[in-house]
């Protein structure tokens, strides 16, 4: 039998895992140990073959047990043990979003920063796993060397759990930087709310679970410059507050369009300062558009609306002549599925993983 890395290294690889091959007959049994954790693994369907599920931890010695038999009916045992190399840098996840435990909308993607730049995309990217209840196709995409977005192909299926995990210790991001931890995160994904805004018409609905449960008329941005024109495309809600101190971009008090004013029930849906907000100006919200790009409504539908939002709920802004950039806050909905795909280093989606008991999930 084969087993790799060695017995008795003392400076293992640790990328490529633990490997153990039969070389004649099959395998009976493996067991592997770090730290005194047993190391998670599979067989072949020949039993052949048995590989670690992950990457090994730097710096830590593992203990391994090997049996198998011949086609002869003879039996064969190994046990011994090795210790993985100590990385000259190590990285690790920064921050995810969304949080753990958090409770999101069906558009919400899954934000990786990582502490350091990753060279070798393709080694972290097959080191990143999401689980859920209903199991969805997906993919990541590099947004820079330092962060990784994950987003279903066609959003994720409401009133379920999900668990990513970053199985980052051992993964080589770079010359010389190894990750020393992995990294979960469960989150739920809520009830199925989309809400949808016809700026020529004036009008907002907001549905859930694909049945209408609010229609509001509103006030979208004047478009007399590009700063004042709201968005089109799929907006993803952000974050929110009440109040929101908003203060007009590049203008100095006095000067022609400054304002700043504190604004209630303020949903956040771009990285370029779009709200869906409450605004006392009744004789304009369903006739005409008179904001400075955010789009208003009667103050106690607006209060609803903030009530019942969740961050990663979709909101589909229509008819205007500005597009919502992908890289606008969260606008990752605006790339097509082939798009996003060419945004990862593998170039391929994830195979859906069912989420089971045994796995990290949400209480």
């Amino acid at each position: 039998m084969r087993i790799s890395p060695p017995l008795d290294s003392v400076r293992a690889r640790t990328g490529r895992g633990l490997v153990v091959r039969a070389g004649t007959g099959t395998l009976t049994g493996v067991s592997a140990y770090a730290g005194g954790a047993p190391v998670p693994g599979r067989f072949d369907r020949a039993r052949t073959t048995w590989r670690s599920d992950w990457a090994l931890t730097p710096d830590r010695e593992y203990i391994v047990n090997v049996t198998s038999a011949g086609a002869d009916g003879t039996t064969a045992t190994a046990s011994g043990r090795f210790r993985t190399l100590t990385p000259a840098r190590t990285f690790q996840v920064r921050s995810v979003t969304p949080y753990p435990g958090e409770t999101v909308g069906v558009g919400m993607p899954i934000i990786v920063d990582l502490t350091a730049p990753v060279e070798d995309r393709a080694a972290v990217e097959r080191a990143l796993e999401v689980r859920s209840t209903k199991p969805v196709e997906g993919a990541w995409h590099w947004v820079s060397d330092t962060q990784v977005v994950y987003r279903p192909r066609r959003g994720w299926p409401a009133r379920q759990r999900v668990s990513f995990t970053a199985h980052l210790s051992g993964v080589r991001a770079a010359r010389g930087t190894y990750g020393t931890a992995d990294h979960t995160v469960p989150f739920t994904v809520g009830r199925g709310q989309v809400s949808f805004i016809d700026t020529r018409t004036h009008r907002m609905r907001v549905t859930r679970d694909g049945r209408t449960v609010q229609r509001m008329a509103i006030s979208a941005g004047t478009a007399t410059t590009e700063e004042y024109t709201t968005t089109s495309g799929v907006h993803l809600t952000m974050d929110k507050a009440s109040p929101v101190r908003m203060v007009s971009p590049g203008r100095d008090k006095g000067d022609p369009g400054f304002y700043d004013v504190m604004i209630d029930h303020a949903v956040r849906i771009s990285g370029s300062g779009e709200y869906v907000h409450a605004k006392d100006n009744l004789w304009a919200q369903g006739r005409a558009n008179v904001s400075h790009g955010c789009v208003n409504a009667r103050p106690d539908q607006a209060a609803w609306f903030f009530d019942t939002s969740l961050r990663g709920d979709p909101v589909i802004i229509r008819g205007t002549d500005r597009e919502l950039e992908w890289d606008n806050g969260w606008g990752y909905w605006q790339r097509s599925w082939e798009e996003w795909l060419a945004g990862s280093a593998l170039r391929t989606p994830g195979p859906p993983r069912r989420l089971t008991a045994s796995a990290p999930a949400p209480p």
